[in-house]
């Protein structure tokens, strides 16, 4: 596996520079071209695609024995990553796909199964064989195993399987007890309920033990086997770190759902903050990580989950609805000059994103001194909202 990993590595490289080398070519004005150097790509080539690609790839492995002891379905699904990664680009605003080095491509994917891939503690991967697996869970009941996918990490591998099943799954609803969340730095979540849950700090918990790993790996020489064990210890500490990190995000996700059946949160743009002054905290803090497990989390335990726009949520007052002006960072108690109201102020932004979630499934909101009131919206409320 490890030796499919490199030549899918090589395949990802190859397709990545010619498509480069194809937008490169068309970069400039036909009567301007660069003064030191130009590709010269001729004018009915077309632009490279999974599809050409794909089909390049199988004359290919006619001639390269390394590609024929890959599966080909391997190999076209990391054209597919490849073409994935073009779409986002250009839909998403995600940055140019990057060339993969020695030890960086870590997952093959195996699109089709045999039938009954799993036969006890073993699943059957296609050109493989039987691999020993340590199960985390069951398989489910009335579930077909259809993809499997194979990760390299620094702890070992692991298989990923797709299962399907023909069931209906109902979508939450609005019901239950309504609640809104403010994510920060200084307390990871606030919630409506006037609650404050600090923020954990995985990482930077662990700076010193890192730092010490990472320069005991560079004074080793570059390739060697020390070098190697050294780098394999750095990456398990991350491995670790992210695992702590995940953990608590789902332990936090199941005690939310506890006590909500509607949980609000804002829509936010995580990508710009990352590249902020706090963008070392702001990536261990890892918010669109935490939204999309408790998104997870929502819909398997029936809690309507619901991004709202996040505009101005800290210089509102919950009670009056008055705008109190825009606040500093240093200043966490939320004022305000016209009903007098005064509490921390991610409580009172994670207040006005409760409003705003129970306005946008239709319900009548009212701020009691213990919380939310919420009440079924008569039609001439309805019309309003």
């Amino acid at each position: 596996m490890s030796d499919w990993l490199e030549t899918s590595r090589k395949v990802w490289n190859y397709a990545l520079d010619e498509r480069k080398d194809w937008y490169k070519s068309r970069s400039c004005r036909i009567d301007a071209c660069s003064i030191r150097s130009e590709y010269v790509i001729p004018a009915d080539t077309q632009r490279p695609s999974y599809v050409n690609q794909a089909k390049a790839l199988t004359e290919t492995k006619k001639a390269n024995p390394d590609f024929k002891a890959v599966q080909s379905a391997v190999l076209q699904q990391v054209l597919k990553r490849l073409e994935h990664a073009f779409t986002s680009m250009w839909e998403r605003g995600f940055g140019f796909p990057r060339f993969k080095k020695a030890g960086q491509f870590r997952s093959l994917t195996f699109p089709q199964l045999a039938d009954n891939p799993v036969q006890g503690n073993r699943i059957k991967i296609p050109k493989i064989g039987l691999v020993k697996v340590r199960w985390s869970r069951p398989i489910p009941d009335g579930f077909v195993v259809k993809q499997a996918q194979m990760v390299r990490k620094a702890s070992g591998w692991y298989v990923m399987l797709t299962l399907q099943c023909d069931v209906d799954v109902p979508s939450p609803t609005a019901k239950g007890n309504p609640m809104g969340l403010d994510v920060g730095l200084q307390s990871l979540v606030a919630t409506s309920d006037k609650e404050l849950i600090p923020a954990p700090k995985f990482f930077l918990s662990l700076p010193r033990k890192l730092r010490l790993l990472q320069k005991r790996a560079s004074r080793k020489q570059r390739g060697s086997s020390n070098w190697k064990k050294a780098q394999h210890r750095v990456a398990k500490l991350h491995e670790h770190i992210a695992n702590c990190r995940q953990d608590f995000f789902y332990k936090l996700a199941h005690q939310l759902c506890n006590r909500a059946g509607m949980i609000f949160v804002e829509d936010l743009n995580f990508l710009a903050w990352a590249k902020g002054l706090f963008s070392k905290h702001m990536l261990d803090a890892s918010f669109g990580e935490f939204f999309r497990i408790l998104e997870w989390i929502c819909w398997k335990r029936d809690v309507l989950f619901l991004k709202v726009d996040a505009s101005h949520t800290s210089q509102i007052c919950p009670e009056c609805g008055t705008h109190t002006g825009k606040k500093e960072l240093s200043q966490r108690v939320h004022k305000c000059h016209e009903c007098g109201h005064e509490g921390d102020r991610d409580v009172a932004a994670s207040q006005i994103v409760a409003q705003r979630g129970l306005a946008a499934v239709g319900h009548t909101v009212k701020m009691l001194d213990k919380g939310l009131s919420v009440s079924s919206p008569t039609t001439q409320e309805f019309h309003a909202l």
